[in-house]
């Protein structure tokens, strides 16, 4: 049974076409996703009208636009969403969706969304934090771009107005994150600080990071990917393909495994070799019948089928019950 919980993130790279995001719905279900998420907003309700880009979006879109001219092309309708949603049912794969107002919010509850996704930028968007605590769901915090102290406010208004579970995810919102800014202790120290579940949503490149965080205990993964790097928007190219994205999960699902129960414990596949690898005491020498075992004349080696080396001291001292030729292993009687 799978633990951690990976969410692919489709976001805005579906560039406002169906037809795309049904695309990654099925690239997402192919790789084994838990989730594929996407982005629910009105553009004219998450800007003002001549809110700037970010640099990184400057970089991939015209740069002369406003931040709201691009993500106007960016928006699904509802009508999209509940085609993108029946779709994730068909092809057995969860529907999510991050909301950036309190009415998208109300829309994907309505649609029927079994938890909350909500962005790093949201984390200090308290009329938002107040309405999603009411909604009584379990929700999924990114916490790019804050402090602790800004994580706990957040943590605070959510559990005031009925939330219950909270899974915080350690975020750096670059688009990508330099490998030296992820700081991925930060998850464990937020783990320490509040108690919950912690996980860890990833923008660099490649997929070592979101692995390694993982094998540190992360219980949800978000990861971005994309039908193609060099598709024009914002996110292509700090995402995964979809053959990268399959290689990811299939690493997190091999670590899963790896990391074990924690029992330390001979594990069935090895059992075999025990008696292979470990040592019997031998007859270093000739030994005569009634001699005694000396420092001299026992020694040990390869196989393990015979007395432990770790009973050296039972037998030193002891009479030979028989005679022994040099590597006879030391029947277990002797001792």
């Amino acid at each position: 049974m799978n633990n951690v919980v990976i969410i692919a993130e489709a976001g805005v790279n579906h560039n406002g076409r169906l037809d795309l995001a049904l695309k990654l719905v099925d690239a997402a279900a192919e790789a084994g996703a838990d989730y594929v998420k996407f982005q629910t907003f009105k553009s004219n309700k998450l800007t003002v009208k001549e809110a700037p880009k970010a640099e990184y979006q400057k970089q991939t879109t015209d740069s002369a636009e406003t931040q709201q001219d691009m993500l106007k092309r960016l928006e699904l309708t509802d009508e999209m969403h509940r085609t993108i949603k029946n779709h994730c049912d068909k092809k057995g794969i969860k529907f999510l969706s991050t909301p950036f107002d309190t009415d998208s919010l109300e829309y994907l509850v309505e649609l029927g969304v079994d938890c909350i996704k909500l962005s790093s930028g949201d984390i200090t968007n308290y009329e938002l934090l107040r309405a999603v605590g009411k909604t009584g769901k379990d929700v999924i915090l990114s916490t790019g771009m804050s402090t602790m102290e800004d994580v706990e406010d957040a943590f605070k208004v959510l559990k005031r107005f009925g939330t219950q579970r909270i899974i915080l995810l350690h975020c750096n919102t670059q688009y990508p994150t330099p490998f030296s800014d992820v700081n991925l202790r930060a998850m464990l120290s937020l783990k320490e600080k509040f108690g919950c579940d912690v996980g860890y949503s990833d923008h660099t490149l490649g997929t070592e990071v979101p692995v390694a965080a993982v094998a540190m205990g992360a219980s949800v993964i978000e990861k971005h990917f994309t039908l193609d790097k060099t598709m024009d928007g914002p996110d292509h190219k700090a995402s995964l393909e979809p053959g990268e994205l399959k290689s990811m999960v299939s690493q997190i699902r091999n670590i899963e495994m790896a990391l074990g129960t924690g029992d330390k414990t001979p594990s069935d596949s090895e059992k075999g070799n025990m008696k292979v690898a470990r040592k019997s005491i031998v007859a270093k020498c000739d030994i005569s019948e009634g001699e005694c075992f000396t420092e001299e004349n026992i020694t040990a080696k390869r196989p393990g089928s015979g007395i432990s080396p770790m009973k050296w001291d039972n037998l030193i001292g002891k009479s030979a019950k028989k005679s022994y030729k040099e590597d006879d292993i030391i029947d277990i009687s002797e001792l």
